[in-house]
């Protein structure tokens, strides 16, 4: 009785200790612990490979997340409760072996004796009584199909489908299937609890999911032949890739092996134009030592013949001799002194530069003398009132117009014109504009607290709202593609290249800032442009200032700097109509001056003007309607 009640409560057990993945018991049961289905921690091993770029597993009955740590599956919790109904139920069986070899036992009756024969009709396992009522009870029973169980082990013969009984309809077989619910259910059950859902007969489902599961098997066995096959290939592709890049590599070496060749030879063209130089110096130096020696002796002589105790009783003729010779003495003393001195050769020497080549060319430069010039080289007719420019390439800008016009404009310095169409600012008006370095545009529309920033494609990636309100916002961009903005205020506000963070950076000025630029090591050099008086000033980055450039009154000034950290000031006087642009040097936090340009007469029809360095020998100077294209020789 005891060994009955034992096989009955293990029997009844299994199903709960069925893995939902293997269609096997548990073997190391593992909780999922955000809805609590358990799994066979190998199956969730499997089922995880699949999912290795997520940082959480999906639940394969509910889809549930369960969020997952860095060892993934290993550190889930393991189900002790099912582990150990598991361990019971092996003990009670008489381990795995006896599971397997357990004989099926009846299901026609309660006693759960071995079931010796199989009813096909009454789909159930009989022993010998239950058999034996149906032999002989033949008004019941008459006409079912009995087929032996040693038939059946033997796989003589078939017994077909067998389907669980409905709980609540105890004589009613779960032979459908509620695609909706995803559950078993019976007839009735189908009938009152799932009108208008999807039923499909059991064997129908079971076949369909058989031939589905046959298909994917099929499909996964082509894909990993596929894949296989895709492995081989992609060695032989990499041999490919390989050849290819070595092919360029020894493109780019012969290329450069060219360039180098070119270079060498214009290295050797300066070094001679240099050594040539130097003899030349040399030469009229030794020329210059010559003449001086020649002098010597000339000066000593006539002095020894003029020089003379008897001069007082000299006749006529000897007088007028020693007179002439006084003269032609005083001459060439007085020419001595005007005679070029080793000093000029010197400074001569000193004026000499050399003048780097520009980027476009594959040359290293030329050998300049001293004297800086500068030269417009280019004027321009603006259709509308510049109110924004920014440098574009190295022989472009950009112009933005306001009040009478609208949009931007790209002109070159051969005075070509092309409207910039990749942003919504080709009808509306443009106060100032900065062109980062990936392409991106950064724009301030007129009576606006903010600006924009565009893709080059020309959708609007970001907005900027400055903190401190203000209207007619100046942009810039610094060399590392930080966004510069003023406000006109006492503040210079920086933001990183996206324009979505404010930085701690924001320097207060002495003078209220109209423009601002950055050199490569951070410092800061405003303008205040238009104030009375009008100044320049360099800051670094703690707001520490250096000592300011101040104009006179009616006199204003335009800052940039160019690539070289050198800094350019245009003082712009309308009264006179002309422009003075001085190119300082930074010392310090303090401007010192190395060139002053000669003036240039230009239209200033109005005070507004902007000064931006295309190149260490190319500025843009724009005032109103005009663009100016500036060639510089340092």
């Amino acid at each position: 009785m005891a060994e009955k009640c034992g096989s009955e409560k293990a029997s009844s057990s299994l199903p709960n200790l069925i893995c939902p993945l293997c269609l096997d018991i548990f073997v190391e049961a593992t909780i999922l612990t955000s809805c609590g289905h358990t799994f066979c921690r190998r199956c969730l091993k499997k089922y995880d490979l699949t999912h290795q770029d997520l940082d959480h597993m999906v639940c394969p009955l509910c889809r549930e997340i369960t969020k997952l740590s860095a060892n993934r599956v290993d550190d889930l919790r393991l189900n002790v409760s099912i582990n150990g109904c598991v361990d019971d139920y092996y003990a009670k069986c008489g381990g795995m072996n006896a599971v397997l070899e357990m004989c099926q036992k009846c299901t026609a009756c309660k006693s759960l004796k071995d079931a010796v024969s199989f009813c096909r009709t009454c789909h159930c396992y009989m022993c010998d009584e239950c058999l034996h009522c149906h032999q002989h009870l033949t008004t019941l029973f008459d006409g079912h199909e009995i087929v032996s169980m040693d038939d059946v082990i033997e796989g003589k013969v078939s017994i077909g489908h067998l389907f669980e009984k409905c709980s609540i309809h105890k004589q009613e077989n779960k032979d459908m299937f509620c695609e909706d619910c995803k559950v078993h259910v019976c007839q009735k059950c189908a009938l009152v609890d799932h009108q208008n859902h999807k039923i499909k007969n059991q064997v129908d489902f079971e076949q369909e999911l058989r031939r589905k599961v046959t298909g994917l098997a099929q499909r996964c066995a082509d894909k990993k032949t596929e894949l296989e096959k895709n492995i081989q290939n992609i060695e032989i592709q990499r041999h490919e890739v390989h050849t290819a890049v070595q092919t360029l590599l020894d493109d780019v070496r012969q290329a450069y092996s060219i360039k180098a060749k070119e270079l060498e030879e214009n290295l050797r063209n300066l070094t001679d134009q240099i050594n040539a130089l130097e003899r030349s110096f040399d030469d009229d130096l030794d020329v210059l030592k010559s003449k001086d020696r020649q002098r010597i002796k000339s000066i000593c002589s006539s002095i020894t013949l003029v020089d003379n105790d008897r001069l007082g009783h000299l006749e006529t003729d000897t007088l007028s001799a020693h007179i002439l010779l006084c003269e032609e003495l005083d001459a060439m003393l007085k020419e001595v002194s005007r005679h070029t001195s080793a000093e000029a050769i010197k400074k001569k020497a000193q004026e000499k530069r050399f003048k780097p080549a520009d980027d476009t060319r594959l040359d290293l430069g030329s050998i300049l003398g001293s004297d800086p010039k500068m030269e417009v080289i280019q004027c321009v007719d603006l259709r509308g009132v510049m109110l924004g420019m920014a440098r574009h390439s190295h022989s472009t800008v950009a112009i933005g117009y306001g009040w009478n016009a609208q949009g931007i404009d790209i002109i070159d310095s051969n005075g070509g014109k092309q409207q910039y169409s990749n942003t919504p600012f080709s009808d509306m008006e443009c106060y100032d504009l900065v062109l980062q370095r990936d392409g991106s545009l950064c724009v301030s529309p007129c009576d606006a607290s903010e600006a924009y920033i565009y893709s080059p494609l020309g959708s609007r990636k970001a907005t900027i709202h400055v903190r401190d309100n203000g209207y007619y916002l100046g942009v810039n961009s610094s060399p590392s593609d930080e966004i510069i903005i003023t406000n006109y205020g006492k503040q210079v506000h920086f933001y990183d290249p996206s324009g979505s963070t404010l930085k701690h950076t924001t320097v207060q000025t002495k003078h209220k800032t109209r423009q601002a630029s950055t050199t490569r090591t951070g410092l800061i050099v405003t303008s205040s442009c238009l104030d009375d008086p009008s100044v320049v000033t360099v800051y670094d980055r703690d707001g520490n200032a250096g000592e300011s450039l101040q104009a006179l009154r009616g006199v204003y000034l335009y800052a940039a700097v160019d690539e070289q950290d050198r800094v350019y000031v245009a003082s712009v006087d309308e009264d006179n109509s002309s422009v003075v642009i001085r190119l300082y040097d930074l010392d310090g936090l303090n401007l010192k001056e190395r060139v002053e340009f000669k003036a240039i007469n230009m239209t200033l029809d109005r005070g507004w003007c902007y000064l931006v360095s295309l190149s260490p020998y190319m500025l843009a100077f724009a005032c109103w309607q005009k663009l100016y294209f500036i060639k510089l020789s340092l």
